[in-house]
């Protein structure tokens, strides 16, 4: 199979995980070891980047502060950070040219003290599959794979990110149940 890095997945009607119905996960990682991705569009409603701020003692910036997402299933208070590459640190893992993702917390500082990235997402946790194990679910038509996208990913509010990732790829999500199939 081709390296998804950098694609999203658009879980499909067939998701029989409740974990994963109507979500977008960006693939971070997938090589032979297995695959490791961020859910983009699952505002965590239990805790807000403000209190993150103030439970790690760094400075809370002015105004209004973007939604702290359910990033996965595994390690739920592992923090991680999805950003646009205009900001210069590092300790990071380049996804595409335009995004990188890090767990530093000096990158959360600078953000901290309006230094940061144009663009971010903070995400607790993440999704992670074994060896074939996102490929046996590809199968099973769980998953639609589509290009990743800049605006979706960064400029799209989080409760259209499903519809519009399989949308921009042509695919009427909400119908593909009824189209899809085997050969």
């Amino acid at each position: 199979m081709d390296d998804l890095t950098g694609n999203f997945l658009v879980s499909t009607p067939q998701m029989t995980d409740p974990r994963f119905q109507e979500q977008v996960i960006f693939i971070c990682a997938h090589n032979s070891e297995g695959t490791m991705g961020l859910v983009i569009n699952n505002p965590n409603p239990d805790i807000s980047l403000r209190q993150v701020f103030e439970g790690t003692d760094m400075p809370v910036p002015d105004g209004d502060l973007p939604p702290v997402y359910m990033g996965g299933p595994v390690e739920p208070d592992a923090g991680f950070i999805l950003y646009s590459s205009d900001y210069s640190g590092d300790n990071y893992l380049e996804v595409t040219p335009e995004v990188r993702l890090s767990r530093d917390s000096r990158l959360l500082m600078d953000i901290a003290l309006n230094r940061g990235p144009e663009h971010f997402l903070f995400l607790l946790g993440y999704a992670g599959w074994g060896p074939g194990q996102l490929e046996s679910e590809l199968v099973d038509n769980s998953w639609l794979t589509v290009p990743g996208d800049y605006n979706i990913l960064f400029r799209t509010p989080a409760e259209l990110r499903w519809k519009l990732a399989a949308h921009n790829f042509g695919v009427d999500i909400s119908v593909f149940g009824d189209v899809i199939g085997n050969a």
